[in-house]
């Protein structure tokens, strides 16, 4: 079996998905500016970086759905898809994905960010399998908080590894391949068998100078 592993943000998508959500919400006067603006920019430079704690990055922007059921945010969710993630996906990412599925591999969408935010990027993607970071819900409404294992850095290959025997498959059985831009994602890239880099950051773009990995631009 073929096994093709996307990430999202900075991947397939031109810009990151939580980042986003926290400027538009901004923007809608859901969120404070002066609370979160300068929060939100510190976070994505340490992410980028391959600092900032999984936790610390999953709690900030998971937080930001606390307190509204889906049914409640679901307005806001469809206008933050249409207007600020479509715009952002490139034709030549949607062409990488339809080879994919086309050449009838098991394609598998994988982020960091939660899903309730990518289900609709996953869809417009017509990826089928989506495993992201799963937000809390208590009582129907959001608590802010998260359950599981963050899919982030190792918790990806954990997260991949159970959902992988849930279905009765093993990585080592497929023939696996990966696409990130992050140094966040390095794990998940020394876990399969091709690792591809997309428009690579600064510390993943070296690895890929020593180790030969294939690199694409999809932007």
């Amino acid at each position: 079996m073929r096994l093709t592993l996307f990430d999202l943000d900075h991947t397939l998508l031109n810009g990151d998905s939580d980042v986003l959500w926290c400027d538009f919400l901004i923007g809608k006067g859901v969120l404070d500016k002066k609370r979160f603006a300068a929060r939100n920019a510190d976070i994505e430079t340490r992410y980028q970086a391959g600092t900032v704690g999984p936790q610390e990055f999953a709690d900030f922007y998971v937080g930001t759905l606390a307190g509204r059921t889906a049914q409640e945010w679901e307005p806001f969710r469809q206008e933050f898809m249409a207007d600020w993630i479509a715009p952002r996906i490139t034709p030549a990412a949607i062409a990488l994905v339809d080879k994919h599925i086309e050449a009838g591999d098991l394609v598998v969408m994988t982020t960091a960010t939660n899903r309730f935010l990518t289900e609709l990027t996953a869809i417009y993607f017509d990826i089928e399998h989506l495993i992201a970071t799963e937000a809390e819900v208590q009582h129907g409404r959001f608590t802010g908080g998260t359950i599981g294992t963050l899919n982030m850095r190792e918790g990806k290959v954990a997260r991949l590894h159970d959902w992988m025997k849930a279905r009765g498959l093993r990585l080592k059985d497929c023939k696996s391949t990966a696409y990130s831009d992050s140094i966040n994602d390095l794990p998940l890239l020394e876990a399969v068998n091709n690792p591809v880099t997309v428009n690579a950051d600064a510390k993943l773009a070296a690895i890929v100078a020593q180790r030969g990995w294939p690199a694409l631009n999809l932007r």
